[in-house]
């Protein structure tokens, strides 16, 4: 039953307090119409708990705007939701991408992660194009999707907002993944759930990588918040020589920076009895933060990248199928994945707003139950990476 104002409300007591659910919550389609973003479909979502998000149907139904009760969560960059027919994304020597990054969830993939790299195309028998070039993180996260179906489903006195589409990355002489992504958040709830499907619809055998980049903002993000996770190990720091210099370590954000160089890291994680990784950043001061929970078997690898330049202030939370070495180490490792025809790979991730002091304690203490987190700012990296199996 849905906690709505202080109470609870059965259907039949929210129907008696308003015309329409939509009065309270609900998902409604809108087009943005101005600027970069125009032509752009966006789903709203509003639980009635003061829990809003938006989804770009139009970005691979990619999440925008988040935000609890006015307080914003997700990050905004400055170049804003841009229109896919606005973005290059073979340009500036695959670097591009940065051109249409912004939002709380950009996905990463279908067949590339990570940095710039050239990789045989081989598996695709096609002899006029032996290699191919891929920009920083993939094609996907600019891709229109076709939507499905959305709305309010009930079941009893229980009402779930949700919404589904199709996202289809596909080219002649090369890949046929297509992504199926559902979205969910109770009526009352604090909580977005993401059901991913990818599949490959091709007849080749076919590279598949994927990462979510969770970027979180100011207010979550400010001068003393901090990261939580179950880290079992700190495998790779990026820039590593720098990062005493620039005096920020991992677990504790500083205020924004001007020259601020990006630091990434690479982290093991524990997970529970579930096999559920929860990693959050909490921000004690104004009460707020937002955990992020996969499945450690789906997305074996975690990142944290942070950003903290003035004017593009963000932490992000990034599980990944592979390691940070990138597409040719993976293949080179034999921990690429390569899907044949009809091959499915599931991801399903939780991402909750922790509203109060009670709700960020109970959230740390369920992290540090898994594994506690090295105490030493700068911890020094192993360098080992484990070998990823199951592929």
């Amino acid at each position: 039953m849905p906690q709505l104002f202080g109470k609870s409300m059965s259907r039949g007591a929210i129907a008696a307090h308003a015309g329409k659910l939509g009065q309270f919550a609900g998902v409604r389609l809108v087009t943005l119409a101005d600027g970069l973003e125009r032509g752009v479909r966006m789903l709203e979502f509003r639980t009635g708990s003061g829990l809003r998000f938006s989804v770009l149907v139009d970005r691979a139904m990619d999440i925008a705007e988040l935000e609890h009760k006015g307080r914003a969560v997700g990050w905004h960059s400055a170049a804003g939701f841009r229109h896919p027919g606005l973005h290059d994304p073979e340009g500036e020597d695959g670097f591009a991408w940065a051109r249409s990054f912004s939002g709380f969830l950009v996905t990463c993939g279908l067949d590339h992660i990570l940095g710039p790299e050239t990789v045989s195309t081989e598996s695709y028998n096609y002899p006029g194009r032996k290699t191919a070039r891929h920009g920083l993180h993939g094609r996907v996260s600019t891709i229109p999707a076709r939507l499905t179906g959305y709305g309010e489903a009930w079941d009893g006195d229980a009402c779930v907002l949700w919404a589904e589409g199709v996202v289809s990355q596909a080219t002649v002489f090369g890949e046929n993944l297509v992504l199926y992504r559902r979205i969910e958040a109770d009526v009352g709830g604090d909580e977005i759930r993401l059901s991913d499907r990818v599949v490959n619809e091709g007849f080749l055998k076919t590279p598949h990588m994927l990462f979510y980049h969770l970027n979180i903002g100011h207010p979550v993000l400010d001068d003393g918040a901090r990261y939580l996770a179950p880290i079992k190990d700190v495998i790779w720091a990026a820039h590593q020589a720098r990062y005493q210099a620039q005096g920020v370590g991992y677990r504790r954000a500083p205020a924004p920076i001007n020259g601020f160089v990006e630091q990434v890291w690479q982290h093991e994680m524990a997970a529970n009895a579930a096999g559920e990784v929860p990693v959050a950043l909490v921000n004690d001061r104004i009460g707020l933060g937002v955990e992020v929970t996969t499945q450690q078997q789906q997305l074996p690898c975690a990142y944290q990248w942070q950003y903290y330049q003035s004017g593009a202030y963000v932490m992000g939370i990034e599980p990944s199928t592979h390691h940070v070495l990138g597409n040719n180490a993976a293949r080179d490792r034999g921990e690429m994945i390569w899907l044949g025809p009809q091959d499915t790979r599931h991801y399903d991730a939780r991402f909750r707003v922790l509203d109060g002091a009670a709700a960020i304690a109970a959230s740390e203490a369920a992290i540090r139950a898994i594994a506690a987190q090295p105490d030493d700012d700068f911890p020094t990296p192993s360098g080992q990476f484990p070998q990823l199996g199951g592929r």
